[in-house]
């Protein structure tokens, strides 16, 4: 399994943007990302580094890998 670089939220929307998820609002210190193919929305922690096992799952439902979710860094 691939190492995951230390993003911050910011990073990951910018990376999850990319591939067509975009803001549907801000609760908080959450961003919440929908897609209009998607049922599930993703919300990312606005936070300066992201846990590691936090950015897995928001990968996972996003329904992409790892390795993809690197390229669009």
């Amino acid at each position: 399994m691939p190492h995951l670089p230390a993003i911050s939220g910011g990073e990951a929307v910018s990376a999850f943007n990319k591939i067509g998820w975009r803001v549907k609002r801000q609760n908080a210190s959450h961003i919440i990302l929908k897609k209009k193919s998607v049922r599930v929305n993703l919300s990312v922690p606005d936070h300066q580094i992201l846990k590691t096992g936090t950015l897995r799952n928001l990968i996972r439902k996003a329904g992409i890998t790892v390795e993809e979710f690197i390229v669009l860094l």
